[in-house]
């Protein structure tokens, strides 16, 4: 997709004249700059053609707009965190597989929050500790995976932070990065963090593996965001109501679980379990079609030509144990996939790869896209704050209509 228009490509695009195009500039409604190629000539930024060309087409048929909209359709929210363009991820303008490559959790915590990626942000490097009565709640449920226990301990630590409350950019900062370590040390099972996050999850679930934080690290930066999916816009609306970063958070949770989104990595593992060995899995997808079920773990609607997060993260476990069974596993379903049902592989199959190449514990999948998420959910959350309006779409009634008064 082209970043930049001619002039006369524009106004063709727009069903306008030239002067029509450079009033639409000079009222900041397109915005133009000297092209690289020819100083003498100007270029017109092709989004903005679009979003403009979107807006005409609503005023035309808004019902229709409003329809699909909500479901992969014309953007309705401005961001300037995530871009998803031409098969790849974007962090403000960074991409995220190159990020993932050579930065850590915190940095890109600080890049999509503030805008700097050479932090990190001293309140994302700060020790913190359980207090003890978090601690006792924790060992009072020891058999809930890491997810769960992030949706137990979350309220009660929100009920003790008042400082939460407070929602300018710089208090939301601090507080984000007291949830984001709060939810590291209940994944760790530790009483604290001490470390960087990805550092502290290796030291207490891989402790022979020092090799295996950087790619929990770069697990964790693939999830940190993804425009407005599901649990990133849920957190959105909740923040849009001044409701604090922990509500925002904790509702974040709740959408991630679903099927459809982070849950995702479940159905993912229940087919790997299923199969059992790389030479069943062929048969296993095929039966799974012939009974009319979805393979998970493979096709995404906003990379045809494949998720760049799946493909990293599965690049990056064969560069640290290319003979490892779980590899093989994958490597087996990737195949099947292609020729059963033409799709390459996803960020979710990969999450359990990685999950299963490391032995890491239960849920550990749904656990790091959580982690991860949460940046991004604090990041759309101080963007809301500082729009200061609240997310109220309308409706359109197609029940039954209440009888004429008599």
């Amino acid at each position: 997709m082209r970043h930049f228009l001619t002039a006369q490509e524009a106004a063709t695009e727009l069903g306008i004249t030239l002067p029509t195009l450079y009033s639409y500039v000079s009222r900041g409604l397109i915005r133009s700059d000297v092209s690289d190629s020819d100083p003498r000539a100007r270029r017109y930024h092709a989004e903005d053609v679009r979003q403009l060309k979107a807006r005409k087409e609503s005023r035309r048929n808004p019902e229709r707009v409003a329809e699909t909209a909500l479901h992969l359709g014309t953007p309705v929210l401005e961001s300037a965190i995530t871009l998803i363009e031409n098969g790849h991820l974007y962090y403000r303008g960074h991409d995220a597989v190159e990020l993932a490559a050579r930065h850590s959790l915190e940095e890109v915590a600080a890049l999509i929050w503030t805008g700097d990626l050479h932090g990190p942000l001293p309140a994302l490097t700060e020790s913190i500790e359980l207090p003890a009565r978090w601690q006792a709640a924790s060992g009072a449920v020891p058999e809930l995976t890491a997810f769960q226990q992030f949706q137990v301990m979350l309220p009660l630590a929100a009920a003790d932070d008042l400082a939460a409350y407070d929602l300018r950019p710089a208090a939301v900062v601090r507080t984000g990065a007291r949830i984001l370590r709060l939810l590291a040390a209940i994944a760790a099972g530790t009483t604290g963090i001490h470390t960087g996050i990805a550092a502290a999850l290796q030291r207490a679930w891989i402790p022979h593996n020092e090799e295996a934080a950087r790619l929990l690290d770069a697990a964790l930066i693939l999830c940190a965001d993804h425009e407005l999916n599901v649990s990133s816009f849920t957190a959105r609306c909740v923040a849009s109501a001044n409701s604090t970063p922990y509500a925002a958070v904790i509702a974040g949770l709740a959408a991630l679980q679903g099927t459809r989104h982070g849950g995702h990595t479940e159905r993912v593992e229940a087919l790997l379990r299923e199969a059992g060995r790389p030479e069943a899995v062929y048969e296993t997808m095929a039966g799974r079609l012939r009974r009319g079920e979805t393979i998970p773990g493979f096709g995404h609607p906003l990379y045809p030509e494949g998720d760049p997060r799946g493909a990293a993260l599965l690049r990056w476990i064969a560069e640290a144990d290319p003979a490892s069974p779980a590899l093989v596993m994958a490597d087996a379903a990737v195949a099947a996939a292609q020729e059963l049902i033409g799709e390459p592989p996803t960020i979710d199959l990969a999450l359990v790869t990685l999950s299963r190449a490391l032995a890491l514990p239960a849920g550990s999948p749904l656990t790091l896209f959580a982690l991860g998420r949460t940046v991004g959910w604090m990041g759309q959350a101080l963007e809301q704050y500082a729009l200061d309006r609240m997310i109220r779409p309308r409706a359109r009634y197609v029940g039954e209509w209440p009888a004429p008064p008599t």
